[in-house]
């Protein structure tokens, strides 16, 4: 993580950059970070001020804002095709700038800047998320430092949080040696709690006593690992779960690996040094129950050996000797290269030369792209996935820049494997050993995660080729009733000596008791962690899959990128920000490793264009216990009441004379609570929607919905996810909401509220929306639809009163003049789970004043 101001030598009249913080929030792997930098311009002059951030490569940037002079400038996360063509319009008037790119081995760039006002403040905040991978047993949060200049007040923050337990937490800083650390950096750990700061005085941060520069230019780098009693460990919060798995203590599974290696005339030199380097250091680590065997690739194809043999003291003597005599020469022949091993082990398996419960591996490693024999891409992963046929993984690993990544990876991942760059330097054979510890200790092979049938939705990856010591699985997904009281889940796989299920039963009351630690929990992080790994597996997914499988991926990636605000390939994070004339927009992409190296991966930019701001969209709908809530056409402010009637009451909400249109909605309550009527909370369980001249009519409740399209009836679960269309209305549902639409103008959402059973609400109910009335006529009438039609209202005499949350005022409108409270609702159109605070004006008495008549007008009959 890397905050920077990018400014020439600093003077006193030049901005200072007075504060950086870096604040990270680690709950069950899963890490939400937020790096907040503020600056002021002390110049007598407008001045450029920039914000660079080095995130890693495996993250999702979530939130980005800016702040000047007190106004924020916040982020939308928005399609990138819908974002570029933004951009394209801006970049026509001529000024871009790169915003963020590809950054060395395991980081990105963010960078974005803006003109800062003499004497103004301005503050940066960048958020981020990611799920820590386990690695060489342990989790590793790489934060990179480097201000550029002596900072006040700078400060690393982490607070980590395991229900497991935590069994070890470090913290080291590659910029500073352990004895200057002194008490900048503390750090400890107790129970599931970890705590690591870092907070250099200006003191500390000197290059030299008396130097004006920085010496934190650098990686911090924390580690930590959980306690692992059990080899398994599930989590569930608000219907979603997690789960998690890495047993210890078995016995290493045989291995019979191939290695397939470049020796074309492009690994020359250095490179050809470090493989015969890498190779003799694996070759000592390879145990003597393991089967290998050396193919190289030029033109041609060289064995060291016709079949594969054991890793006897003396076959490993022999082999030091062919890998010291390795020379590069030739041209790139990866296909019979590849397929030349592949068959070796397929042969050695079916002759059954090698033991019974081994299990078999192909590392390649290549600088180049195929240049003869079968050279396109395509063609060769069609010979080299029908010659695996899903029988044991191939890891690639692509030396350099001069080669096509993507073809790699592709080829690795539609194979059970995956692809690393190996970084031209002077590490490269470390980063090679480094690969191979990774996939050397296989401890199962075929791992399959089950759970109860019909139990869970949405379920990420649960079946893998191997589980290798050190690493984890992690699946998630969500429970299909979240009144269930235990959930077990099975882990089967084949160890080194006999087949092995473990089994996690988890009790839901004791569940509940991590729900208790929020102090370390943000939001719902569960939920969260599901939809990261669910993007990150889609994307992966997508880049094997064609025509409509590849376009369903694309959607499904894209949907939940947008709906959790994740920076992902298929999105950009668009920020409106003020310049002196003009606005600027910020457009911060996600690049990917790209297909020749890092420098093709910079697809981010900054442009400049005026920005319009619409006036704020009218809005209208009930939800909650009943809270009806209108944004006025024309207003800024909003107007709420709530309706307090018996369960079972149903409500005119609308009711359209010239369209023909009427919605209804019944209300329901918790029974238990019946005898105490002034308390009761109410909800809307019904919703009624008739067309009179389509002779349609759609009844929306809790449990389903029932489309009765003239004598013809449908009826559906929430469960489904299907899209009912005519040539004059549609209906799509989904998880979480049914949305109807009657042509381009009329559009409604009803939104489901799935209640767990232990909340202090006891039962399921909906919220109705009216997402566009622009169709509606100024006829409309009911509790909601007299508000098509302009409402002036206006509000003075504001006064604090006893609790200064609340403010009250006077509303004159419709010549009464009303008693109103400030009050702040949710409105789940956009956030279902979560919402967005909406600040209003409430209206006491069942809305009396502010509505036509009385609310005892609008009860109706039944919901038809």
């Amino acid at each position: 993580m890397e905050e920077a101001t990018r400014l020439p030598t600093q003077k006193a009249d030049d901005i200072e950059v007075y504060s950086t913080k870096v604040s990270c929030k680690v709950t069950s792997r899963f890490a939400h970070n937020v790096v907040t930098t503020r600056a002021v311009n002390r110049a007598d002059a407008a001045k450029e001020v920039s914000f660079d951030v080095e995130l890693p490569k495996t993250a999702f940037i979530t939130n980005f804002t800016l702040t000047i002079d007190g106004v924020t400038y916040p982020g939308n996360v928005k399609e990138k095709e819908v974002a570029k063509k933004q951009y394209e319009k801006a970049v026509s008037q001529g000024k871009t700038a790169g915003l963020v790119k590809a950054s060395g081995r395991k980081l990105e760039k963010f960078t974005v800047s803006v003109n800062v006002a003499a004497g103004s403040k301005v503050t940066f905040e960048l958020t981020y998320e990611e799920l820590l991978k386990r690695n060489k047993g342990k989790y590793e949060m790489y934060l990179k430092v480097q201000p550029k200049q002596l900072v006040k007040d700078f400060e690393i923050e982490v607070d980590i949080f395991e229900p497991q337990g935590i069994s070890m937490l470090d913290a080291q800083a590659s910029f500073i040696t352990n004895d200057l650390l002194g008490s900048a950096l503390s750090k400890s750990f107790s129970g599931k709690k970890g705590h690591v700061s870092f907070k250099p005085s200006l003191d500390q941060q000197r290059s030299c006593p008396t130097c004006g520069d920085t010496l934190l230019n650098g990686d911090f780098i924390i580690t930590y690992d959980v306690n692992r009693e059990s080899p398994a460990n599930v989590q569930i919060v608000n219907g979603y779960f997690v789960h998690f798995f890495a047993p210890q203590g078995l016995p290493v599974v045989p291995k019979n690996v191939v290695f397939v290696i470049d020796i074309s005339g492009s690994m020359y030199g250095r490179k050809i040094e470090q493989t015969r380097d890498a190779l003799l250091k694996i070759l000592e680590d390879i145990k003597e129950e393991d089967y290998l065997n050396f193919i190289l690739f030029d033109s041609d194809v060289t064995t060291w050996k016709d079949t594969l043999v054991q890793a006897t003291p003396e076959n490993i003597q022999e082999a030091r000797e062919f890998v010291k005599n390795i020379r590069d020469r030739g041209m790139t022949n990866i296909n019979d290269g590849l397929l030349t091993g592949i068959s070796m082990l397929n042969k050695a398996r079916e002759e059954h030369t090698v033991p019974e419960r081994s299990t078999s591996i192909v590392i390649m490693l290549t600088d180049g792209d195929a240049n003869v024999g079968e050279s396109r891409p395509a063609k060769i992963q069609e010979n080299v996935l029908s010659a695996i046929g899903g029988r044991f993984p191939l890891y690639n690993l692509g030396f350099g820049n001069n080669l096509n990544y993507n073809f790699l990876e592709s080829l690795a991942l539609e194979n059970d494997g995956f692809a690393r760059r190996i970084y031209e330097d002077s590490d490269a054979n470390l980063q090679l050993q480094g690969f191979y510890e990774e996939v050397a200790n296989p401890l199962l092979t075929s791992v399959e995660v089950e759970y109860p049938e019909n139990a869970i939705l949405d379920l990420t990856r649960n079946t893998y080729q191997h589980f290798y010591d050190g690493s984890e699985i992690v699946v998630a997904g969500r429970l299909v009733d979240e009144d269930m009281n235990n959930f077990k889940a099975d882990v089967k796989g084949h160890g080194a000596l006999t087949d092995l299920t473990f089994t996690e039963e988890v009790d839901l009351k004791e569940m509940e008791k991590a729900l208790q630690e929020q102090d370390y929990i943000f939001g719902s992080y569960i939920e969260r962690l599901w939809a990261y790994l669910t993007i990150e597996q889609l994307l992966d997914k997508r880049k094997n899959a064609h025509g409509s499988e590849k376009e369903n991926l694309t959607a499904q990636a894209l949907d939940l990128s947008l709906k959790y605000h994740f920076v992902t390939p298929l999105t950009s994070m668009v920020v409106t920000k003020p310049e002196d004339s003009d606005n600027q927009m910020a457009i911060a992409d996600k690049p990917g490793e790209g297909g020749h190296g890092p420098e093709e991966s910079v697809t981010a930019a900054i442009a400049y264009q005026t920005s319009y701001q619409p006036p704020s969209s009218p809005y209208y709908y009930v939800d909650g216990d009943p809270h009806f809530i209108i944004q006025v056409r024309g207003k800024k402010d909003a107007i709420c009441f709530n309706i307090d009637e018996e369960p079972g009451t149903v409500l005119r909400l609308i009711q359209d004379p010239i369209t023909g249109l009427t919605v209804n909605g019944q209300i329901i309550g918790d029974q238990g609570n019946s005898s105490n009527s002034k308390n009761r909370k109410t909800y809307l369980g019904k919703v009624g929607i008739v067309n009179s001249p389509m002779d349609l009519r759609i009844e929306v409740t809790t449990e389903k919905i029932t489309l009765h399209n003239g004598a013809a009836q449908s009826t559906f679960s929430w469960l489904d996810t299907v899209t009912v269309t005519s040539e004059r209305f549609s209906v799509k549902i989904n998880r979480e909401a049914t949305v109807v639409s009657f042509g381009k103008g009329i559009t409604f959402k009803v939104i489901l509220h799935q209640v767990w059973k232990k909340h202090h609400i006891h039962l399921h109910f909906l919220g109705f929306y009216v997402l566009d009335s622009d169709k509606m006529s100024t006829k409309s009438h009911g509790l909601l639809g007299q508000f098509f039609r302009p409402l002036a209202f206006q509000v003075s005499d504001l006064n604090p009163g006893n609790d200064p949350s609340k403010i009250h005022a006077t509303m004159l409108v419709k010549k009464h003049r009303l008693a109103v409270t400030r009050g702040y609702q949710k409105d789940y159109r956009k956030d279902v789970h979560n919402g967005t605070q909406v600040g209003c004006w409430f209206v006491h008495n069942n809305g009396q004043g502010v509505i036509d008549g009385v609310h005892s007008d609008y009860i109706v009959s039944d919901l038809f």
